[in-house]
């Protein structure tokens, strides 16, 4: 039993979070969000699976995110992303995404 109690242990501190950017399209509509299991919630998003912002502008297309080792950071990092400048947001995504790439694939 001791060992199973250490695989478990080590599973939840190899737990992973990420911040993401969806947009309806190359430079269309921005969301930014914070997740524990991103190609779940991007799934939600493009089956319009959540209501609210992204299912009424069709903001599906996952264009940025980045990888988080706890749920505080993550969260301190999306927040000051949602505070940013457009322009800004734009600028991260075609740092890491210059094609404007749907990256849904590249994370299932």
């Amino acid at each position: 039993m001791p060992a199973e109690a250490g695989i478990q242990k080590w599973a939840v501190m190899d737990k992973h979070f990420y911040v993401y950017i969806l947009a309806s399209k190359r430079n269309g509509t921005l969301y930014t969000g914070v997740t524990s299991n991103l190609a779940q919630r991007v799934w939600q998003h493009k089956h319009s699976l959540i209501e609210g912002f992204t299912k009424k502008y069709n903001v599906t297309l996952l264009f940025y995110y980045e990888v988080h080792g706890n749920a505080e950071s993550a969260i301190t990092r999306e927040k000051r992303i949602k505070k940013w400048r457009r322009s800004w947001k734009l600028k991260l995504i075609e740092g890491k995404n210059p094609q404007w790439k749907d990256l849904f694939k590249e994370i299932c």
